[in-house]
């Protein structure tokens, strides 16, 4: 017996030696330059994958014990991958409805703006709704916004209203502000304003929450539609290697994507925003029932709007607009009401993310996220501000001490450079879209698009981040060139800072053992090609918990 137990330990003492067996994968990726943003470990040459985790990050060599018979292999060629693209901003239902309806982006005139919807009125029955985005006024010739009389040139017939590219400003035709009850005795709602000519009579064009007035007798869309329009929005994400959203859309959305993540056909990871202006006890309802803790499709931060925005001049400013004395912007809600409602929904246990552009809507969400803290005591709260395009620089420090998050969207600035110095002013311009100050502040970045204010494609994002130049290279050396930030921070703010940003930094972002498998493989490495060169860079693949979700055509040698 003592030598047959002698023989135990020993056996045992060789298989510990040994090593226990690797688990088998069922996606091995090989032959990578995988840039893993672990900063133990920040590059390697291949992935092995169990289901929708990462179980091994290492050479090809120390990845070799994970095959099985059955695993798949991909040979990467020696391209570059990395984590997915974690996009802190967008609003998917918005992005994909756009995608079916009249899209009005880039249009380069009045007249273009007129002739796209003159091309869709074929597609609609008599008296049918016709409504679309995109439009931006700053890039016409005449730089005047449009309005009713512009629209009604097109057609009478159909009620039309039509977002600007920022969703802060429509402009709706006679017939449709006739529909929703818009004459000159129509009162300015609060946090909104009906824009009118010199005899009072409204131009057509809503700012703020003047165009809840319209918009809430434009028909929803039908099931069907609704549907189509997630699914594309969704599919767009992916064939840009988006791997995950927060999301502000509706709660109806919601129920969307739950229905598709019960199909088995939700390939984005969804954090939800809820409407920071409902009542506490239905937000508390909505946390119950969408959770928070689910991987793929969960509820986040109250999102509310203090302000507007540059382009349409209703972002909230300390000070007058430089080319518009008098002129301050809009805020959307009462102070006194904002500091009342972030205590309460802060003290049931809520992260806020307001949207403030403007110094004096920044100052009002700092100074509510102060006033919470104060009342309810100190813990993670991680609260954001979207946007954050000007801040008042004594306010920088405000971010740091509170732990309050940057969001951004550097893609913003390639149309907004080609005005924003006229706009503010040589001395606000300083403090103008300032990602560099909040890093050398101590301020947590995340990064997003806005989409649809802006395409998803993280291309636009890690160009501007670079460059703070158009697409054509204006301004040479790009404006405010001191705010810059290096390719290397930018990937992190689309990647671990967006995870951090909604409290899920310790199963996504980096590319380590026990991560979710989101993974984008692209065609160059970011790092390494010029600015300019950017825009050439795509994915090749996109894997969402260890699925392929989207593959270009050019990508089919990696897979064979």
């Amino acid at each position: 017996m003592k030598q047959h137990g002698r023989w135990l330990l020993l056996l045992c003492g060789a298989g510990l030696a040994m090593g226990a067996p690797h688990p088998v994968a069922d996606l091995i990726l090989l032959n990578g330059r995988f840039l893993t943003m672990d900063p133990a470990r920040p590059e390697a040459q291949a992935v092995a994958v169990q289901g929708e985790q990462i179980v091994a990050v290492g050479t090809d060599r120390d990845i070799a014990g994970y095959r099985g018979p059955h695993t798949r292999v991909v040979d990467l060629h020696g391209r570059f991958a990395m984590p997915g693209f974690n996009d802190a901003h967008t609003h998917l239902a918005s992005g994909g409805l756009a995608l079916l309806r009249v899209d009005l982006t880039g249009a380069r005139s009045l007249a273009e703006m007129q002739q796209r919807i003159r091309a869709a009125l074929p597609h609609y029955a008599p008296g049918q709704w016709i409504v679309g985005r995109g439009w931006d006024h700053t890039l016409w010739p005449e730089k005047r916004f449009p309005t009713r009389d512009d629209l009604d040139a097109v057609s009478t017939n159909h009620p039309m209203f039509f977002m600007r590219v920022d969703g802060h400003i429509g402009v709706a035709n006679s017939r449709a502000l006739a529909i929703s009850g818009i004459d000159a005795s129509t009162p300015d709602p609060p946090g909104g304003r009906i824009l009118r000519d010199a005899q009072g009579r409204p131009t057509g064009l809503l700012e703020e929450k003047a165009t809840d007035l319209v918009e809430r007798h434009i028909p929803p869309p039908g099931p069907a539609e609704h549907r189509r329009a997630i699914e594309l929005a969704i599919a767009e994400a992916n064939r840009n290697g988006v791997t995950s959203v927060s999301d502000y859309s509706t709660w109806e959305d919601f129920q969307v994507y739950r229905q598709l993540k019960a199909e088995g056909r939700l390939t984005l990871r969804i954090t939800e925003w809820l409407p920071f202006e409902l009542p506490l006890e239905r937000l508390e309802q909505m946390r119950r029932e969408g959770g928070t803790q689910d991987r793929w499709l969960r509820t986040g931060a109250l999102k509310g709007f203090l302000d507007g925005t540059f382009g349409s001049e209703t972002a909230a400013m300390l000070a007058p607009y430089s080319d518009h004395p008098g002129e301050t912007g809009i805020l959307r809600m009462d102070p006194q009401r904002v500091m009342a409602m972030t205590v309460e929904r802060d003290r049931a246990g809520f992260q806020i993310a307001f949207h403030a552009i403007g110094d004096r809507a920044v100052r009002l969400a700092l100074d509510a996220f102060a006033a919470a803290a104060a009342a309810n005591g100190s813990r993670d709260r991680r609260d954001r501000v979207e946007h954050a395009q000007v801040v008042a620089p004594e306010d920088f420090d405000r971010f740091a001490r509170l732990g309050v998050i940057a969001s951004v969207q550097p893609c913003h600035l390639l149309d907004d450079v080609r005005w924003a110095e006229q706009r503010l002013g040589p001395e606000r311009s300083r403090y103008g879209y300032p990602w560099k100050s909040f890093l050398q502040h101590g301020v947590r970045l995340a990064i997003g698009t806005d989409f649809p204010v802006e395409p998803i494609n993280p291309m636009g994002n890690l160009y501007a981040c670079r460059t703070r130049q158009t697409r054509e290279g204006w301004p040479p050396g790009g404006w405010q060139p001191q705010e810059r930030i290096s390719m290397e921070d930018c990937l992190r703010a689309y990647t671990t800072g967006a995870a951090y940003a909604e409290f899920a930094e310790h199963w996504k972002g980096q590319l380590r053992p026990g991560m979710v498998a989101d993974i984008v493989v692209l065609s160059d490495d970011p790092r390494a090609v010029a600015p300019a060169s950017l825009w050439r860079v795509h994915p090749l693949l996109t894997i969402v918990g260890g699925r392929i979700v989207y593959q270009a055509p050019e990508a089919r040698y990696l897979l064979q």
